[in-house]
């Protein structure tokens, strides 16, 4: 019973002359009517009559107001969503991230994070407003300093990254920066009597080797808090010494409670540090290099000012010593009375943090190897580099918020003062490509990172694609590239931060969700998982369904199971061959002339993927009520061989092809244009020579091998030996390295798309395509037809070829590249590209995805 029931069981109880709330209750029973006729001479009851009556009065009155109130906002709510565009309207279903799989626990243990991938080092919260927290450093070269905090490739780093990561709790990364060598590492700890998301501590370990310049026998190092609500941070105290005093700073958070920052060492250090108030953080290295520029400037002195400035929402600390040097920073939450606090930080620093992370690395040396089982497979250097592979994916992982810039829809009525329309607020938890070049969510690269994250842990993997399932909008579309809050903003130039909602990206998600329904099929999970994922493709099938529709629809050609990307440039006249950046693979060449008479083979063949993907959940999901729509007859179409064969293969080579509008008498050429009467500007610009005519595009190159990797051709027929002729045939596709990404024999091969465009996926070697291609190779060595001996052979190779040429870039240069030298074998493009290049570590353990 409540509380307000227990006051009227006592009202009836013992009666009261005095107005209370007892005479309310009561009162509010009768009828307005019955108290205006009541009569009486005892003025005191008359007037408990008129308040009741009052009251009641008013009682109905603010009910009406609020009725009113909720109407009028419904209405107002409705009206604006009659009024928003559909291409920023949220999908009207239940979100995935509120399944109760997704709380609890499983929220808070993934809490705290080294989610801020494109600095060197940083600490967040999942939460769209966080406590912040990172670190810089000054390097030293050719007798300069220099700030190191964002990755970037000038810094010229000879190597860094995650040597260990478990995704959760513990990372130890290294970084190298001339002869300096730092090594991070990051503990996170729950007792008792934390708060939310626990305890968390960074120790950080410098050596060097460079004794001949005085420089170099010191380190400065830079740790900061930022709060991204603007909420102000307590500076431990005016005179930081830490050997009296290890509180550097403290705050209070919504949930987290009361927190605080020790610093804890046994070198001798001195601390300096620097109060900021700022509404942005992206900028944080030029505010702490004009600090210091300007002590050095006044006073001579490289060291932060100690001063604080009134409000401040950013605390940087320098720390100041003689090399080798070691520092442990341990940060409590739930700091209040009684909370054990100086028991839990020697709980995260000195030789107790050391036998934590001991204990954390050896368990994930266990992990791996049960994940992977590389021990009999490999040698030392090879599982050297898987490890670096998973846990660089996993100390990648990242968490963003806030609205992506979608450019307004074509012939649409939308009005806007700008050129493009904000998306919703939105949270995305993801791992990304690359640290330096490309440290935000990439959807199809996606789909690659997670065949490799689920096998490690199952649950991040579904937290990563409901995330990315949340962002479907209205139509069934998600924006390729997310590029959420100013920190990812200020890394992406400005022509591609709009998103456009006619393109497309290829739906990869689609591969990991297959391979989690055949891994319940064949009883690779434990009850408890497997009714995870149930009820996890349960909510998401609806999503699912407004994602493959809006391909079937947006993407369809103009022949029944045909589709083509939209999104290329028909007018164009400096590109060599118009890019399909929707198709993922950029440059590769498509037809000279887009049309909407294209018929694009990697589209069709990721559709196939998509809908024998979503007929495979059904059956799972829905045993005895199915969906409406029937995917198996969409599977069975794309999957017939007849079908394909008329629309897309080439006898005379053997090869399948692009349909399209297309001459190969394209050529860039230099032309000159006068601007004004002394300047001559010179600019590459396309000359077709020839009118094109719909046919057949002859490229030969990882769209040919589409049906290949999608296994549609049956092992017994001639056309698949034409395929295992087309990838071991070193004049078209085979090098020592991996599979070119073009044939040598294309027109296209190696050739500039613009003045200011090298080739990209016209000859390099990539490692995602060269693992699908791995998979059906070992597919087919797997199936009883006259070829298997062949496609074994050559899987063998190629996988010796792939490992032998990762794990020797690796040890030479200390990364992993986001392509490979088809001529050389050496890495190209960006560097510490641990996307999907990490896939060659399930090269290593021969974990394939299957259909």
């Amino acid at each position: 019973m409540t509380g307000g029931g227990r006051r009227s069981a006592r009202s009836r109880t013992k009666p009261s002359t005095d107005v209370n709330e007892d005479d309310d209750a009561f009162n509010k029973a009768k009828p307005i009517s019955k108290l205006r006729r009541v009569k009486t001479k005892d003025h005191g009851t008359a007037l408990r009559i008129l308040n009741a009556d009052l009251k009641i009065i008013l009682g109905f009155g603010i009910i009406a107001a609020l009725i009113i109130f909720f109407l009028v906002h419904h209405l107002i709510s409705t009206a604006e969503e009659a009024r928003r565009p559909r291409v920023v309207t949220p999908f009207p279903a239940p979100r995935i991230m509120d399944l109760p799989q997704f709380q609890g626990e499983h929220k808070e243990s993934l809490y705290w994070g080294t989610y801020r991938p494109h600095v060197y080092f940083g600490i967040r919260a999942r939460t769209p407003l966080s406590l912040v927290a990172g670190l810089m450093w000054l390097g030293v070269k050719d007798g300069r300093y220099f700030i190191r905090h964002i990755c970037q490739d000038s810094d010229d780093l000879s190597t860094y990254g995650w040597t260990s990561h478990n995704g959760r709790d513990f990372g130890h990364q290294v970084l190298v920066d001339q002869d300096m060598t730092l090594a991070t590492s990051f503990l996170k700890y729950k007792e008792d009597d934390s708060g939310y998301g626990g305890d968390w501590a960074v120790r950080i370990n410098v050596q060097n080797q460079g004794w001949n310049d005085e420089m170099q026998k010191n380190v400065h190092l830079f740790f900061y808090l930022a709060e991204e609500d603007g909420n102000a941070l307590s500076l431990g105290g005016d005179t930081l010494d830490i050997h009296e005093n290890s509180l550097l700073a403290s705050g209070l958070r919504t949930g987290i409670g009361e927190w605080q920052l020790h610093l804890k060492s046994k070198a001798d250090l001195e601390v300096h540090y620097s109060g900021l108030r700022t509404p942005h953080i992206h900028n944080l290295s030029d505010l702490v290099q004009e600090n210091l520029a300007s002590q050095l400037i006044r006073f001579n002195r490289l060291q932060l000012p100690d001063i604080y400035q009134s409000s401040s929402n950013i605390l940087v600390f320098q720390i100041s010593g003689r090399i080798p040097l070691e520092t442990d920073i341990v940060f409590v939450s739930g700091a209040g009375e009684n909370s054990r606090v100086e028991e839990r930080i020697s709980n995260l620093a000195g030789v107790s943090l050391t036998n934590q992370l001991n204990k954390k690395q050896r368990e994930f040396d266990v992990k791996f190897e049960s994940c992977f089982q590389l021990a009999d497979k490999l040698d030392s250097n090879s599982i050297h580099v898987g490890k670096a592979a998973i846990a660089n994916m996993l100390g990648g992982i990242g968490y963003f918020y806030g609205q992506s810039k979608i450019s307004i829809p074509k012939n649409s009525n939308v009005k806007s003062h700008d050129d493009f329309l904000l998306y919703w607020p939105a949270e995305l938890y993801t791992a990304v490509p690359s640290r330096p070049f490309f440290p935000r969510g990439f959807l199809w690269d996606e789909g690659f990172h997670q065949l490799l994250i689920w096998r490690w842990d199952l649950h991040i993997s579904l937290d990563i694609v409901g995330h990315w399932l949340d962002l479907i909008n209205i139509d069934g579309w998600i924006p390729r590239e997310q590029i959420l809050g100013a920190e990812a903003l200020s890394k992406v130039p400005a022509e591609f931060v709009l998103q456009h909602s006619s393109n497309g990206n290829p739906p990869t998600l689609f591969l990991v969700l297959r391979d989690l329904v055949n891994g319940i099929k064949k009883n690779k999970f434990t009850a408890s998982e497997s009714n995870d994922i149930i009820s996890f493709l349960q909510q998401a099938f609806v999503r699912l369904e407004a994602w493959f529709q809006w391909f079937n629809t947006t993407q369809l050609g103009k022949d029944v199971g045909s589709y083509y990307w939209h999104g290329r440039d028909n007018l164009t006249i400096r590109e060599l061959n118009p890019k399909t950046l929707s198709s993922g693979l950029d440059d590769y060449p498509h037809a000279s002339h887009p049309t909407e008479d294209e018929r694009h083979l990697d589209l069709r063949c990721w559709m196939l993927l998509a809908a024998d993907c979503m007929n495979s959940v059904a059956e799972l999901i829905w045993k005895e009520n199915k969906p409406e729509k029937d995917y198996s007859s969409t599977s069975y179409l794309l999957s017939d061989f007849d079908t394909l064969n008329q629309m897309h293969f080439d006898h005379a080579s053997g090869a399948y092809f692009d349909f399209g509008n297309h001459t190969e008498k394209v050529r860039l050429s230099w032309k000159e244009n006068m601007i004004g009467n002394n300047y001559v500007n010179r600019e590459l610009v396309r000359e077709v020579l020839e009118r094109p005519e719909l046919k057949l595009v002859p490229h030969v190159g990882y769209v040919s091998l589409f049906p290949f990797m999608t296994r549609i051709i049956p092992s017994e027929s001639w056309i698949l030996e034409k395929q295992l002729d087309l990838i071991s045939n070193r004049s078209i596709l085979w090098t020592n390295y991996g599979l070119r990404s073009l044939a040598k024999t294309s027109s296209m091969y190696m050739k500039r798309n613009t003045e200011h465009d090298a080739p990209y996926w016209r000859g390099p070697i990539w490692m995602n395509m060269n693992y699908m291609i791995l998979s059906s190779l070992r597919h087919y060595s797997l199936e009883n037809g006259p070829y298997r001996d062949k496609a074994r052979a050559i899987y063998e190779e190629l996988r010796d070829n792939l490992i032998r040429n990762v794990v020797q870039n690796y040890h030479q240069t200390g990364f992993l590249w986001e392509q490979y030298d088809q001529k050389q074998g050496k890495g190209k493009g960006a560097r510490v590209f641990t996307g999907w290049t990490s896939l060659v570590l399930l090269i290593m353990a021969e974990a394939y995805n299957e259909m």
